[in-house]
């Protein structure tokens, strides 16, 4: 083997040259040293350098097929006559304090795209943790601190991120679909870091897409009072959706046992799904239909319900202020407390859903993450080293999925 091979093939160079090759135990031992020449110092990078003593060091190379390659290399202990301090060199080909190569180190990363940590530390035939601390080395360069340069319009949200570490505040920049913050815990407290990073950033947020959490609304007023709120179609249905059930539910307990009882038990999902996602194949559109025409009540509520569907159709915003207006008076009119209470909490925060016609943003996209988020927790049963789990989650919008088969 030819030192421009040990250059070419393995990444070595800055002044190395090859020596020898042996074989053992199933592996390829390739011994090589620095030329006297090539020696700096590490502090000021002097070439005056008195070496002083060596240490033998061995690194993981590339792979030759199924073979794993290991470098033996003497590393030269030198004192500099310029700035009068005894240090090691560095080496151009590996990173401090670690046992492979860059080239190896490379070479991990590539096939992280396409395998699990287990896999891959069998195929090349190391250790789980090294595989592990090359992918954490990586992702901490690059996602410790998002950038948050240039970010607009942000969406907040709590996850659930397990019974030990329970649930957990993230931030997400809606242009560009990445994760910039993972906060422990959730409200004012969780989000702390975040405001004090994107003060010092300057960065100007326009608009904030959360769900109408008090604890979420009053962190926005008080950190970006500036900033618009939006509040989403989503959590408002989802809130609806919520009561109905509870309306429903309480209904059922005080009707006596009868016909309205039987056909009202088990149309729940019924009352909850969109008309036009309706199955006629089992006879949805007629069991939901019966179910209204025997319960007056549960009729108003249902297609108050989807009346509200409506308020992010209209035009404008001053035609969706009207249309709000006239459903919060029908609400009321009414009679029914459910409807009263949905009422004076969508006239209570008229001004964040009115803002969805000035920024249409949602906190879809995040919904869409978390998904994400607790498919990477299935896929790994779980993360012991939960740093490690919140810098896998800041590169989740650089991972791409492709259909197999």
């Amino acid at each position: 083997m030819s030192t421009s091979l040990l250059y070419h093939a393995f990444g070595i160079r800055g002044g190395y040259e090859y020596v020898r090759t042996e074989y053992f135990a199933g592996q390829i031992l390739i011994s090589a040293r620095q030329k006297r020449e090539s020696l700096r110092c590490s502090r000021c990078g002097s070439a005056h350098v008195h070496v002083k003593t060596h240490e033998d060091r061995v690194f993981r190379g590339l792979p030759i097929g199924s073979q794993p390659v290991l470098i033996h290399l003497p590393i030269a202990r030198v004192e500099c006559q310029k700035c009068c301090v005894v240090r090691q060199v560095k080496l151009a080909f590996a990173a401090e304090r670690v046992s492979y190569t860059k080239s190896f180190e490379r070479y991990v990363l590539e096939l992280s795209a396409y395998m699990t940590i287990q896999d891959l530390a069998h195929h090349l035939g190391v250790s789980w943790d090294l595989v592990k601390g090359i992918q954490k080395r990586f992702l901490t360069k690059k996602f410790a601190r998002p950038k948050l340069r240039n970010v607009r319009q942000i969406a907040i949200d709590e996850i659930h991120m397990g019974r030990k570490s329970r649930f957990s505040t993230v931030v997400l920049d809606l242009e560009r679909g990445a994760v910039l913050f993972v906060g422990k815990g959730r409200g004012i407290e969780a989000l702390r870091p975040f405001w004090r990073r994107l003060r010092a950033s300057r960065t100007k947020i326009e608009a904030v897409a959360t769900d109408m959490s008090p604890a979420y609304i009053a962190a926005v007023r008080e950190f970006l009072p500036e900033a618009a709120y939006v509040f989403d179609r989503f959590h408002v249905m989802k809130l609806y959706n919520e009561k109905l059930s509870d309306f429903r539910r309480e209904m059922y307990r005080t009707l006596p046992d009868g016909l309205q009882k039987r056909v009202l038990k088990g149309v729940r999902w019924l009352l909850l799904k969109n008309p036009g996602n309706l199955d006629e194949t089992k006879n949805e559109h007629r069991r939901l239909e019966q179910a209204l025409a025997l319960n007056e009540p549960l009729t108003t509520v249902y297609y108050m319900k989807e009346l509200l569907r409506y308020f992010w159709e209209q035009p404008t915003k001053q035609a969706a202020e009207r249309w709000l207006r006239e459903w919060l008076e029908l609400a009321e009119a009414s009679g029914i407390r459910m409807l009263k209470q949905i009422a004076r909490t969508l006239a209570f925060h008229r001004r964040g859903l009115l803002a969805w016609y000035d920024y249409p943003i949602s906190t879809g996209p995040l919904e869409a993450t978390n998904t994400k988020i607790q498919l990477l927790k299935r896929q790994a049963y779980g993360y012991r080293d939960q740093e490690f789990f919140r810098l896998k989650i800041y590169a989740l919008h650089l991972t791409r999925y492709a259909l197999v088969g």
